[in-house]
Order: C-alpha cells, then structure tokens, then sequence
C-alpha cells in the first residue's frame, strides 16, 4: 500500500541548510508500515535553485516528485587584485634608476682618474701623493688631511705638515710606499724629488694604468648589470611596461657606452703623460 502527500509547506524552507558546519546532512523522514524512512542528502558547498513541490514515500523507498532538485556548486575564488602603475609612477621608476646608475659611474670615474693621478709621470703632480696614508695618533690618515702639498717647481713636491711631530710618520710613510721617491726632511718640511723614470719603470707604470683602465670598465658595466635587474624586478611586479624596460635598457646602454669613452679618454691621456721623455 503506498502513501503519497504533497505538503502546503514547500521543502525548501523544511530542509534548510546549516549555516556553518561545511559537511551539513538533509534529512527527510518518512513511516511506511511503522519503519523510517530517509533520503540523505549532503549539502555542502550546494544550494537550492528550485523549490520541491511535494514528497512521495512508497513501500519503503523515499524519493521526490513535482519539478526536479538542481544543485547548483559554489566556488568561491580569491583573485588579487593588481594595481597598473600610472605613468608619473612609471616616469618615476624609470627616472630614479637612472639618476643612480648615472651617480655611480661618475664615481666609478672619479675612482679612475685618481688612480692614475697617484702614478707618478716626469712632471710633479700633488695628486701623485694622493693614495699615501700616514699613522697619525695611531689611526690612518691621508697625507693630504695633515699637510700642505705644493709644486715648487716641475720636478719636486714639498710637503708641509699642520703639525710638525707628524714629520716622521709622513718621512715613514712616503719611504713605504711605491713612488720610488726619496723624502728630504729637514725637521721643518718634507721635499721630494722626482727621478727620471727610466724605460723599464714606465713601461711597469703602463701596464699599472692598463689595469686600473679595465678594472674601471668591469665596474661599469656592473654598474650597467645591476640596473637592468632591478628593472626587471619592477616590470615583474607590474611598475613598468615591457617597451619603457626595453627602453631604459637601451638607455643604460648608451650611458655605459659613454662612460667607457671617458675611461678610455683618461687612459690615454695617462698614457701620452707617461711616454713623455
């Protein structure tokens, strides 16, 4: 004997879900001939999208009639949300990196330059004592932050410290370094005479030259390397467009290509002053 009944009250507000616990079980209960009957249903992550019109319990099965149950799946998705940089911000970006690479190479010249100044040529050249420290107070000091340095004439230095008890520690200094240069300290001031510099030991200041020359290069182009990494990072993280990247790398370029001009203008320049009979 079967038993049908189409409730006044739809389904749909008799089986509500659970709000939270994220495995909740629908349950519809029935009696047929005195034993329970039940249809589980799970409803996680579902929802209803149509309303059951009624129910039908016969010889011990449970099911439903009237429009059919979809079940419709939720997925929720978190998506970042990625900001575009503006074009000043990108302006920005572009402008600082090459303001720093730019400040680094004029260092990296700097660098160079008094390098060579400190090789000593046939012409006197205070700079050339630019690279000597001297033990001052126990602490090292350059020569040039204790005492005056003059070119009375072509091919002689005098040196004349602020403090006249640091004489010995500047005679000591000078004696330890590689000029090749003999002090005359007359207690008073330091005076230097430059020798001729004989074939052998301008070709040994030639290859000294050579080597500062392309060492200053290597560290243009590091310089060049490391703004092109971090212009890379930018354009991963969105701050720059892939033409303003091509654009500044070009533009890194050029600037290194510049700088290495100027490295090359100094070296010769060194060269011609050391060839110089």
């Amino acid at each position: 004997m079967a038993t049908s009944f189409c409730p006044t009250t739809p389904v749909r507000s008799i089986l509500q879900p659970q709000q939270n616990p994220p495995k909740s079980l629908l349950f519809l209960r029935g009696s047929c001939n005195g034993g329970p009957d039940f249809v589980k249903r799970r409803l996680s992550a579902y929802s209803w999208s149509s309303a059951v019109s009624c129910s039908k319990i016969a010889n011990g099965a449970a099911g439903f009639c009237g429009k059919p149950i979809v079940l419709r799946k939720l997925l929720q998705r978190r998506r970042g949300v990625v900001r575009a940089a503006t074009i000043e911000e990108i302006e920005a970006q572009k402008s600082l990196i090459e303001k720093d690479s730019k400040g680094r190479m004029e260092k990296t010249i700097d660098t160079v330059r008094s390098n060579f100044n400190s090789i000593r040529t046939g012409r006197s050249n205070p700079a050339m004592l630019d690279k000597i420290e001297v033990e001052y107070y126990g602490s090292p000091v350059s020569l040039k932050s204790i005492a005056q340095i003059s070119t009375p004439d072509a091919s002689s230095l005098l040196v004349q410290p602020y403090d006249k008890s640091s004489l010995k520690a500047i005679e000591k200094a000078i004696v330890g370094s590689d000029l090749g240069m003999t002090p005359n300290n007359d207690g008073e001031v330091i005076r230097l005479t430059l020798p001729q510099l004989t074939s052998e030991r301008r070709k040994e200041f030639l290859k000294i030259v050579a080597k500062l020359a392309e060492e200053g290069k290597v560290a243009l182009r590091n310089i060049r390397r490391d703004a092109l990494k971090a212009c890379e990072k930018l354009e991963k993280e969105k701050k720059l467009s892939e033409d303003i990247a091509k654009d500044l790398s070009s533009d890194l370029q050029k600037l290194t290509d510049e700088y290495m001009k100027k490295i090359d203008a100094i070296y010769k320049q060194k060269e011609k002053e050391l060839l110089k009979v």
